[in-house]
């Protein structure tokens, strides 16, 4: 038996014996885990953790970072995306990034490239401080931004600022595959120093006949392949055969409404699949607002303002636990003891008492309580 089937084998052996019922009660209340990362920060019976394993700073403010997971990750498709947790000043902080590399990656790792938000607490802190040996907490991949199977003949990629991340893993993930079809991929950058992958996107164009790199720059009238921001003429200059086409767009909310506008107009919203971490622009009129907001936990009663329970809970100087602020990663639920709540992404209604929300897309209608 070889050294590395040996350790395979002894890994999986492990495994089964933490997993079993005897053990868990025998670590019982904190559990299996608390208890192996005192040995390595890696080990965990069921905790997607990741090890940091090198730093680059590509811009000015970005980051881009390659992880190590340990053996709980399941792998991800491309232009999906995880929960990253950090802890900072104690308390664990989580949000959601992209992988950027192709799913095909041989080494099993994981590289996320980071655009540093100004108001920006996660993004800032890695960053600043992200350093080789670091741990992070991962959740597994999610996200729908992914290519059917089989995949389609011609596809058009349109992305903006940090949305090329998903997109350049669908791209590299492509060119792993040794895909066959003809590829767009229209990117927009303040410059192209902002450009954050621009010298391998140049490879690629020398490479691959089949794929047409398109450089837009919104605030740079010179280089490039097109200036100023989207609109039909940029559209018919990168692929005037844009309507034969399975497009996928990720990036600022301007440039993914104007191609949600267009591709509307024209009767494809079926063709179209967008990826969204920025919570839309939602107006707020304290006019229409009525009813008190009970945190029963802190008690804590304030007049409801018309904003999310996060907003209203932080403005009445309360720190809960958050992450996407747009109902993705559920880190801020919490649960709803009375009241009826709407949700701000779907306009749903909730009226059921003793439920969990997510705070963060939930407006109260009336008077609500909530547990924190």
């Amino acid at each position: 038996m070889s050294v590395s089937t040996q350790v395979l084998t002894s890994s999986r052996l492990a495994r089964r014996v933490l997993g079993s019922s005897a053990v868990k009660a025998a670590f019982t209340p904190h559990g299996v885990d608390r208890y192996l990362e005192m040995i390595d920060p890696l080990w965990a019976e069921t905790d997607v953790r990741a090890e940091i394993t090198d730093v680059v700073r590509k811009t000015d403010d970005s980051v881009t970072l390659t992880l190590r997971p340990n053996a709980n990750w399941k792998g991800f498709r491309a232009g999906q995306f995880v929960r990253v947790s950090v802890e900072i000043d104690g308390v664990r902080r989580t949000r959601c990034y992209s992988p950027a590399n192709s799913e095909f990656r041989r080494d099993g790792r994981i590289e996320l490239t980071i655009k540093t938000d100004p108001n920006g607490l996660v993004s800032r802190h890695l960053r600043a401080n992200a350093t080789p040996g670091t741990v992070v907490h991962l959740s597994q991949a999610q996200g729908e931004f992914v290519l059917p199977l089989p995949h389609p003949r011609r596809i058009l990629l349109i992305s903006g600022g940090s949305g090329i991340t998903p997109v350049m893993s669908i791209l590299r993930t492509l060119c792993d595959k040794a895909y066959n079809g003809r590829i767009t991929f229209l990117h927009y950058a303040f410059t192209e120093d902002d450009v954050i992958y621009r010298k391998e996107l140049d490879a690629i164009a020398e490479k691959y006949e089949s794929i047409k790199i398109v450089r837009a720059y919104t605030n740079q009238e010179i280089g490039g392949d097109l200036h100023g921001f989207f609109h039909r003429d940029h559209l018919l200059a990168a692929d005037k055969h844009y309507a034969e086409a399975d497009t996928y767009v990720c990036g600022p909310l301007p440039l993914m409404d104007s191609v949600r506008a267009l591709w509307a107009e024209e009767g494809l919203d079926d063709q179209l699949t967008v990826e969204q971490f920025t919570a839309p622009v939602r107006t707020v009129s304290s006019d229409d607002a009525d009813g008190e907001i009970s945190f029963s936990a802190t008690g804590t009663t304030v007049a409801n303002s018309g904003r999310t329970l996060l907003e209203q809970a932080e403005d009445a100087g309360l720190t809960p636990e958050y992450g996407c602020r747009m109902g993705i990663c559920f880190s801020c639920v919490r649960r709803k003891d009375t009241g009826v709540t709407r949700n701000v992404m779907t306009g749903d209604l909730c009226s059921d008492n003793e439920t969990s929300i997510k705070l963060c897309v939930s407006v109260p209608v009336g008077d609500v309580s909530v547990d924190l």
